[in-house]
């Protein structure tokens, strides 16, 4: 059983609506810059636009197909914690491999340390949770009750 794909493209599209604007206004007050949209451009060789683009190319359409057709299946618990398990995973990746490639260093070394960490851990599981509570599964999505018919005795 795998969730709704419409449903968990909609909570990515939402989750990374969220993330990003924890990047753009939270973090500022906890006292880190976060531009993955620039880095994000620069890395591909483009523009600030085409960083944002690929960041909710892959928040919306990316993530959320990988999560409903491999992940789903597999992470524990409800719909929102196996979105949240998902954003953490992707935390996980965010920190350890796609930061050092955009110049971040290993774990936001280079672009804020501990406080970009945390932030990062913060805006994922907001995205993560946002993803699997929107998708939900197919199961609890209009699904009527089937109860067994009583037999005469």
């Amino acid at each position: 059983m795998k969730p709704n794909l419409g449903r968990a493209m909609l909570g990515g599209f939402a989750g990374t609506v969220a993330i990003t604007l924890m990047m753009y206004f939270v973090s500022p007050m906890m006292g880190v810059k976060m531009d993955i949209a620039g880095n994000l451009g620069k890395m591909l060789g483009g523009s600030w636009a085409l960083g944002m683009m690929m960041h909710f190319i892959n928040g919306t359409i990316m993530f959320p197909l990988i999560y409903a057709f491999l992940l789903y299946r597999i992470l524990p618990g409800q719909p929102w914690a196996k979105g949240i398990y998902w954003g953490l995973i992707l935390w996980f990746l965010a920190q350890a491999v796609v930061m050092p490639m955009m110049g971040g260093g290993f774990f936001s070394a280079n672009m804020g340390g501990m406080k970009a960490v945390i932030g990062s851990l913060l805006g994922h599981i907001v995205y993560g949770g946002l993803l699997g509570w929107i998708a939900g599964s197919a199961a609890s999505k209009g699904a009527v009750q089937q109860f067994p018919e009583k037999r005469a005795a």
